[in-house]
């Protein structure tokens, strides 16, 4: 199954100043590229702030080939989205949507790409701790979490077998032959994922 590179880079080693940044910072990167696309309305703005992070994402050592890969997915679905809104809102606020969108891809990418994925799940427990309070269970947040970092590749991996396969087939047109695979694969994938959850207790509730 392929798929690995889809939407997040991997963790790359490395010991630049954004490996060795505290996790809390770069949370707080992501979470301000997050807000920053909802209040930026220039274009211009948001083009910088997107060379701006692809040229942090370079510094830390992962690469081009990296940063293009977790973009790369994106490509098909962009053109659609901002023909529409040029459609509906114009040209510019188009562009400031789409280039909104690649910011927060390129700042979890570099989350991703320079945290090791247990340092990330204990952040993530960490920051949730202090809603314990409230019934919040920041173990199981975690644990939704990976789970879900660990389905996202490889749902878009059963994608592009699936696609691939109907194109050597002559189907790449037909919907039917490209959805009801992956609908299948991804039902049977989430079956084997709960049914090991369950296997080792968790994810179920504390008596």
């Amino acid at each position: 199954m392929r798929g690995h590179g889809f939407l997040l880079a991997n963790y790359v080693p490395g010991e630049s100043v954004i490996h060795r940044c505290p996790l809390v910072l770069k949370f707080l990167l992501v979470f301000g590229c997050g807000l920053a696309s909802f209040l930026i309305i220039d274009w211009l703005v948001s083009a910088a702030v997107l060379a701006v992070m692809c040229m942090l994402y370079l510094l830390t050592g992962a690469g081009a080939r990296r940063l293009l890969g977790a973009i790369r997915p994106l490509l098909l679905v962009l053109p659609v989205i901002g023909l529409f809104q040029w459609w509906q809102l114009g040209g510019p606020t188009a562009a400031r949507i789409v280039l909104n969108i690649l910011v927060c891809v390129v700042a979890a990418s570099l989350l991703t790409a320079t945290t090791p994925m247990q340092r990330l799940l204990d952040g993530v427990v960490s920051l949730a701790t202090p809603f314990r309070r409230f019934g919040a269970d920041p173990e199981r947040f975690a644990l939704t979490i990976a789970v879900m970092l660990r389905s996202i590749p490889y749902i878009a991996g059963a994608f592009a077998d699936v696609r691939d396969s109907a194109r050597a087939r002559g189907l790449e047109r037909n919907p039917r032959a490209l959805v009801l695979p992956v609908f299948i694969t991804t039902v049977a994938f989430a079956r084997q994922t709960g049914e090991a959850l369950a296997a080792r207790g968790l994810g179920e509730a504390d008596d």
